[in-house]
């Protein structure tokens, strides 16, 4: 299934404009937009928000039809606990998370003690639990540690454009990960000159215009045939202004939705 997730509304939710959209703004724009499954990734209110605010949240999802996945940051037992009782609240079977949180950087020995602790109540939840592939763990590392860990309710959340900053090639990632991707984030990205031709900034471009080879990762990863879900979001940066910036996102948000709806 195609879904939209928070970094797809990244400056439509910012204090940069006059008038950020909410959470549940963020479902009616995605319903709108004719997508029925939407991720909750990175969003810091979710974490604040008290019962009354999420039971809105969760019904409003229900109400427009919405599937819910969610993602943080950090895999500490406790973090990962709340997020399984978030996930209860919005009838969620996928959380997404990265090894480092904002708190904790394991190593790779305690990263398999604490999964290995939070786990059996994953499993027991019918829940999967995905990690995203990160410049900050080598892409063979977080697949070994998967792997070790022997469970289908631990796998990769495949995002090709992150890996790059340790100087792996994003074909590498997606054949790495392959066997063990429970989730994808697409978005497109490309490298540009900076002025005077010192150096290159290497950020988000329109899906279909970048350097990023999705057919590839359809044909190798096959999410479509696998029920694996694909998640829209952008590195897209500030154009100088709020109403250019908005209206840029939404475009990329369109350009990308037709992009993965004309793929077999």
């Amino acid at each position: 299934m195609i879904g939209l997730g928070t970094y797809a509304f990244f400056w439509q939710h910012s204090d940069r404009v006059d008038e950020p959209l909410s959470l549940v703004g963020a479902f009616q724009a995605t319903r709108e937009l004719g997508v029925e499954l939407f991720q909750i990734c990175d969003y810091a209110p979710l974490e604040t928000m008290d019962d009354a605010d999420l039971r809105r949240a969760a019904a409003a999802a229900r109400d427009l039809g919405l599937t819910i996945e969610l993602g943080t940051k950090g895999i500490e037992p406790g973090r990962l606990t709340r997020f399984l009782d978030l996930a209860d609240r919005f009838d969620a079977r996928l959380v997404r998370s990265m090894l480092n949180g904002p708190d904790s950087r394991p190593t790779l020995a305690e990263a398999k003690d604490w999964l290995g602790a939070a786990l059996p109540a994953y499993e027991a939840a019918g829940v999967t639990l995905a990690l995203e592939t990160y410049e900050q763990v080598p892409t063979d590392h977080l697949v070994a540690l998967v792997s070790s860990l022997g469970t289908e309710r631990l796998g990769i959340c495949l995002d090709p454009g992150n890996v790059v900053a340790r100087l792996e090639r994003p074909r590498d990632a997606v054949e790495l990960t392959a066997g063990h991707v429970a989730n994808v984030h697409v978005k497109d990205f490309a490298f540009a000159r900076q002025p005077g031709w010192v150096g290159f900034t290497y950020g988000g471009a329109p899906m279909g215009s970048g350097l990023h080879d999705y057919p590839h990762l359809l044909d190798t990863v096959r999410p479509r045939e696998r029920g694996i879900n694909e998640i829209v979001e952008h590195w897209l940066p500030w154009q100088g202004d709020a109403p250019t910036t908005v209206r840029t996102e939404r475009d990329w948000t369109r350009i990308t939705l037709d992009y993965l709806r004309s793929t077999p």
